[in-house]
């Protein structure tokens, strides 16, 4: 008898309407694959930016299509040449694609072990906003001492790369609306409201000037940004596509370095060195929603979609 399960896909690009939740055939792992069975995946705004064709000549999918890069669950089967992993395992990772969904095929490379004090809903927030959070420090090179400004502080990716910067050492100015200062504040960020006239005011509280600037929010801050690092060199940005530009380095984080990555931010988790904040929890039938709200751009921490 075949085994089905529900995922969550489109068939054309267009609004949150053209999210439907579909029944699928449970696939079989290939070579270097593992099936997960999904306990909790978390919405990006990557998601819904493939979903709206915002991103379809940078990024074009294969319809219908599956939303969903960060998922949690247990190994449910193994495919040929996977070692390390065994059905019943507890896991998380970053897998491109198809996390929104009961059942997912995931790159067993891109897959780490979940610890067990981590919950299924902060490991489904984790593998994003950790690895592109991780390459984006790398990118600009901070180091302790430095004054870094992070744009739209508040969310997914945002929240981590402030409490790694501050772990690094560095200073950091951190803009979001009014009501997510106090959040900032909790994570060893200073925070400034953004918006016009932000570069103003991120002047006001480093004098000495700013060495690096990330913009997580794409909302056309890299001007300001620019201006404020002193040129374009330690600017880089994860959701402006007009980069280039301002000279701005777009900040890709790729798959090689995220089972490390997964690990070390598990451990800071476990440590109490690193908080994620869940915003919101969606069941398959509502994922529409978890779309809505996260375009609208003032979400604190991660949305997680719930397939059980």
């Amino acid at each position: 008898m075949t085994r089905t399960y529900r995922a969550v896909e489109f068939a054309e690009y267009g609004g949150p309407e053209v999210l439907r939740v579909v029944d699928r055939e449970v696939p079989r792992p290939g070579p270097g694959q593992v099936l997960v069975e999904v306990r909790a995946a978390g919405v990006n705004p990557l998601d819904w930016r493939l979903r709206s064709g915002a991103v379809a000549e940078m990024m074009p999918v294969e319809f219908p299509f599956v939303p969903g890069g960060d998922v949690a669950g247990v190994v449910a089967a193994v495919g040929a040449d996977v070692t390390g992993f065994a059905a019943g395992d507890a896991v998380f990772g970053s897998i491109g694609s198809g996390g929104c969904a009961e059942f997912a095929l995931a790159p067993a490379a891109q897959l780490a072990r979940k610890p067990e004090g981590v919950s299924w809903e902060v490991a489904a927030g984790l593998p994003v906003a950790v690895n592109t959070a991780y390459q984006v420090l790398d990118d600009l090179g901070v180091k302790s001492g430095e004054t870094l400004v992070v744009d739209g502080a508040a969310g997914g990716v945002g929240s981590v790369a402030v409490q790694l910067a501050r772990q690094l050492g560095a200073r950091v100015i951190g803009t979001a609306s009014e009501r997510n200062h106090a959040y900032l504040r909790s994570l060893g960020a200073e925070p400034v409201a953004y918006g016009e006239g932000f570069a103003e005011r991120v002047r006001a509280v480093a004098a000495q000037g700013v060495d690096a600037a990330f913009d997580a929010a794409g909302k056309g801050s890299l001007a300001a940004l620019v201006e404020l690092a002193g040129g374009p060199a330690r600017v880089v940005t994860i959701a402006d596509h007009r980069a280039a530009e301002h000279g701005v380095r777009f900040a890709f984080a790729g798959p090689d370095a995220v089972r490390e990555r997964l690990e070390r931010a598990a451990a800071l988790v476990l440590s109490g060195d690193l908080d994620v904040s869940v915003a919101g929890t969606y069941p398959l039938s509502r994922v529409a929603d978890a779309h809505r709200e996260s375009a609208g751009g003032h979400v604190r921490g991660k949305l997680i979609v719930l397939p059980g």
